[in-house]
């Protein structure tokens, strides 16, 4: 089947992983890039070969690409996938889908009018861990799903990032930032939320930059970087989740999924090691092993064992972004829906915008958006690319 080609918008730090994946991958050729600072995308042309450096407008009128890579900054991503999809062209997103649940809305209205396709990342979800413990739950390995709990807390990007101006701006903070790793993770694990209650706070008004190329700059902080809400799913399962950028060290599991019958966990170290990389640990114990089976006065207990390390059952454990621009490639040429897509990642934005609203409002919100939660990624569509 022939290739489609691509055309990548911005070439910041998160392009050279993209470019050198997308370049693997046997259903598409990146073939022109841009960037706001032309320099930029001269430099990523010239070190991956990409044949042509232009303009986004250049772009947009090349009848030769099919989809656009937009890997800008969170508050560009409506304005760059309207005019894309305008022009005719699929859009394939870096989370979060747009900077606000309205444009996010927007830019799905227009492509389902115009039969175009919508991909955004995070798509960690079809790595190895996560497909590994969505079919440890898809076969009963923790009987049915009764709740889950996702914290991401760390004390923000200001030590290390290259921008982390627009982190702390309309648009940025710790749910649209980190937050679709995670609510993305447990959508693909649990399916589409119905109802959810939040609080959030900002406890500094001001960061100071300790990156070293931006040291002593300030940051006016403009979002709440305090998050916690209770997500209830359409399947009864009751999750809660903290989002923070304001606590220095942490000791809890990334992501845990709490079933009738064990738990499976990914359980990291690292603080930013949970849902956002694509392999990782999991844990998993059944209610057999645990220190709960009764008092051991009326029923024996069988000895309490170590946490069981589940391995990996599929590929894709190392840093493969961009594999959800190859698979929507795949179901582009197929006619198939594609799994990292447009409809989840504007369900886990409205979220993410719900949580505001709730938080402001002292209610519940009502979720008004849902999708079909994606099957597991399988060998067949795998194998349309190249393995890394």
């Amino acid at each position: 089947m022939q290739k489609m080609n691509v055309g990548v918008v911005g070439c910041g730090a998160i392009s050279d992983i993209y470019i050198s994946n997308g370049m693997k991958f046997a259903g598409c050729d990146i073939v022109a890039c841009c960037d706001i600072i032309p320099a930029r995308a001269e430099e990523k042309a010239a070190a991956y070969g990409i044949p042509k450096v232009c303009t986004l407008d250049e772009m947009l009128k090349d009848d030769s690409i099919d989809i656009v890579l937009d890997l800008t900054v969170h508050a560009a991503h409506y304005p760059i996938s309207i005019e894309a999809l305008g022009a005719g062209k699929h859009i394939y997103n870096e989370k979060p889908l747009a900077a606000t649940f309205a444009e996010g809305a927007e830019i799905m209205r227009l492509a389902k009018e115009k039969g175009l396709y919508v991909g955004c990342a995070p798509d960690t979800i079809l790595g190895g861990r996560t497909q590994t413990i969505r079919k440890m739950i898809d076969g009963g390995r923790i009987g049915f799903p009764i709740g889950a709990a996702a914290f991401m807390a760390c004390h923000g990007h200001e030590c290390w990032h290259a921008n982390p101006f627009f982190i702390y701006q309309p648009g940025g903070g710790p749910i649209f930032d980190m937050g679709p790793y995670y609510l993305s993770t447990l959508a693909y694990l649990l399916g589409p939320v119905k109802r959810l209650s939040g609080m959030v706070s900002t406890p500094f008004k001001e960061r100071v930059i300790t990156a070293p190329h931006l040291y002593g700059q300030r940051i006016e902080v403009e979002v709440p970087t305090h998050i916690n809400a209770m997500l209830e799913y359409e399947n009864g399962v009751v999750a809660n989740v903290v989002f923070t950028y304001d606590i220095w060290d942490s000791h809890l599991p990334r992501l845990e999924i709490f079933g009738s019958e064990g738990t499976v966990s990914m359980c990291e170290a690292d603080p930013l090691a949970g849902p956002d990389i694509f392999g990782g640990e999991i844990l998993y114990r059944h209610m057999d092993d645990s220190d709960w089976l009764g008092p051991p006065d009326r029923i024996p207990r069988k000895e309490a064992s170590e946490w069981e390390r589940a391995g990996m059952e599929f590929p894709y454990n190392e840093n493969s972004r961009g594999v959800g621009l190859a698979e929507m490639v795949y179901a582009i040429q197929n006619g198939l829906p594609n799994r990292a897509s447009g409809d989840m990642a504007l369900h886990v934005l409205e979220i993410a915008h719900g949580v505001h609203e709730s938080s402001r409002s002292g209610e519940y919100y009502t979720m008004s958006t849902t999708f079909t939660r994606p099957d597991i990624l399988p060998e067949d569509v795998v194998e349309f690319s190249a393995r890394f």
